[in-house]
């Protein structure tokens, strides 16, 4: 059946109403209960719903069967999967690759040691915290558009960002970055979410994406470790602009347009276009500042004392933001009319919910254990940075076997034991740094199987959580929840890493006899030095094992998320609001 065109019950053939894609209004197809609101007959419903992406291209699906027909040929399916992936490979890549040369790029710019986190952390500020507008911005607009916008404007800035000749001027280029990113990065999970039919096809899709961002983090450090030894650091940023360069221009060739938005009749019977739904931008400035305030106040917490006055104000500030944005958010929802930035009622579904803690804390540990393992080769072995680069190397070559591995499970064997194994994987691999192990011990004993066991967590616990959440969402909802899990995530490591850097201050104070301010930083075979981090991989392993009592709690009963067959019933005909639970997994509901 040809993409965007279903058969009425008379044999006909019509064109169906994609949901809120590349201009086509969210009015134009079931999205609430609001009286009034325009609704598709069944027929349409099961025409709109055929799993071909509003924003990538035309495909056939056959109903009722096992495995559902690709959208469009398979090199091309394979094309479009490795450009979106590509989007998360380089943005864990643009943070990884420039922790190794931070002390570097300090000197030349004349940096403080106290201020250099702000060239990672005004990346990550921005990205984390405009997340959910570019989301939205990219469900009204187009994914495809959104997303080849993104890129280009990281080439861009990337490019440009070495050339900003002092301080100030460098981080706000990072800032710029994050943002392009967070149009990009969101999008790419709804581009897949609306790409392609439940089956072997997207369980493949997710598990190659979920594989971007471990590979890019080990990418990161070979880069890094490569550019700090053999030539200038300013390549880092020249490396990133190239890969970002290369992405927009897939993404121009292999994401196709979107399809015409559909038309709605008017009082006279004409049509006209569906108009766009408006952005909630009341919504929008409270969630970011609401964020900005909190990352910022967990990021300097470390550098100016958790006791300075001023860091559990604007924490607890940002909090009242944060939950003034959740009020204002089911207002408009109950009240109809401007969509809100974010349903809240899709949290009825109470596993979303828990999809989202476990995404926190799974990216905490993991997170923090990236930072800390390197701090241990780098900071209190004192290791160069190639020595650094090679250590990290198994996640990158293991990361892409499991990938494929995890792919093929996820049909398979129950989600909850997928899911499981994960959060146990990278528990056990901050313990292997945590657990008192000689720091002589041969890096084969525990540094490779803790590296090992990491990306078996990352491949195994993205592509379930994700895979779950785009199922569970209707497709007018796919880049805002691509957002949501990449917020959650984002705030994790953020949150995690100011948490376990307190903890790696107060212990490495402790063990020197002098108070906080004055603990000062990781030496080589310094004790101190070696409690502080194993005190940090503690708190790690406490998040990867809470991860793993949440997943048992709330996952014990679910089906296989990743099986083939998956058919989404017709919603209930009716002016109320309903949820959309499918037949053969009741664990994937669809909020209309």
């Amino acid at each position: 059946m040809a993409h965007g065109a279903g058969a009425t019950d008379d044999g006909r053939m019509q064109v169906a109403a994609p949901a809120a894609e590349a201009g086509a209004g969210a009015g134009a197809t079931v999205m609430t209960g609001d009286k009034g609101a325009s609704r598709t007959p069944t027929s349409d419903w099961k025409a709109s719903n055929t799993p071909a992406s509003d924003d990538a291209g035309s495909g056939s699906s056959k109903d009722g069967s096992g495995d559902q027909a690709l959208p469009m040929s398979k090199a091309r399916c394979i094309a479009l999967v490795a450009t979106v992936t590509g989007a998360a490979f380089l943005n864990t890549l643009s943070v990884q690759s420039v922790i190794i040369v931070l002390p570097t790029i300090g000197r030349e710019l004349d940096v403080p040691e106290s201020r250099q986190q702000w060239i990672v952390s005004s990346y990550s500020l921005t990205f984390g915290c405009l997340l959910l507008l570019w989301a939205r911005v990219a469900d009204i607009y187009g994914k495809r558009r959104i997303f080849i916008l993104g890129s280009v404007w990281v080439t861009a800035v990337t490019a440009a960002n070495p050339f900003m000749p002092n301080e100030i001027a460098f981080d706000l280029f990072r800032a710029l970055h994050g943002l392009g990113a967070a149009a990009n990065v969101p999008t790419a999970i709804g581009i897949l979410g609306v790409t392609f039919p439940p089956g072997k096809a997207k369980n493949y899709a997710f598990s190659a994406y979920a594989a971007g961002a471990p590979l890019g983090s080990v990418s990161g450090n070979i880069l890094s470790g490569l550019v700090a030894e053999y030539s200038s650091w300013k390549w880092v940023f020249g490396v990133s602009a190239i890969i970002a360069g290369i992405i927009a221009v897939a993404g121009i060739v292999f994401i196709p347009p979107a399809p015409p938005p559909p038309n709605s009749a008017t009082a006279l019977g004409e049509s006209k276009p569906a108009s766009k739904p408006a952005i909630d931008w009341i919504g929008a400035t409270l969630i970011t500042v609401g964020l900005v305030g909190l990352m910022f106040a967990l990021t300097e917490g470390n550098v100016v004392g958790w006791r300075t006055p001023w860091v559990p104000v604007t924490i607890v500030a940002s909090l009242l933001v944060v939950a003034a944005f959740v009020g204002w958010q089911r207002y408009l929802e109950l009240a109809g009319g401007r969509p809100p930035l974010v349903k809240v009622s899709i949290f009825r579904n109470l596993r979303i919910g828990a999809v989202m803690v476990i995404m926190c804390l799974f990216f905490a540990s993991f997170g923090n254990f990236l930072v800390f393992a390197t701090y241990f080769f780098q900071g209190f072995q004192g290791l160069s940075p190639v020595r650094t680069m090679l250590r990290f190397v198994p996640t990158g070559i293991s990361g892409a076997v499991i990938a494929v591995i995890i792919a093929q499970l996820l049909g398979r064997i129950p989600t909850v034991f997928i899911l499981a194994c994960g959060c146990l994987a990278v528990s056990l691999a901050t313990l292997l740094f945590a657990v008192p192990i000689a720091p002589t011990t041969s890096y084969f004993a525990y540094g490779l199987p803790a590296m090992i066991l990491s990306v078996i967590g990352a491949d195994a616990t993205w592509p379930c959580l994700t895979l779950f959440t785009s199922q569970a969402l209707p497709r007018e909802d796919q880049a805002i929840g691509g957002a949501l899990i990449n917020a959650v995530s984002q705030f994790g490591r953020a949150s995690g890493l100011a948490v376990g850097t307190a903890i790696q201050t107060a212990v490495m104070a402790d063990a020197r006899g002098v108070n906080i301010k004055e603990a000062g930083g990781i030496e080589p075979w310094d004790p101190a030095s070696l409690k502080g981090i194993r005190a940090a991989n503690w708190l790690s392993f406490g998040f990867g094992v809470a991860s793993l009592a949440i997943v048992l709690v709330a996952f014990h009963n679910m089906e296989i998320v990743g099986r083939t067959g998956h058919k989404s019933p017709p919603p209930r005909e009716g002016g109320e609001e309903g949820i959309l639970i499918n037949e053969e997994n009741p664990d994937v509901e669809r909020k209309r």
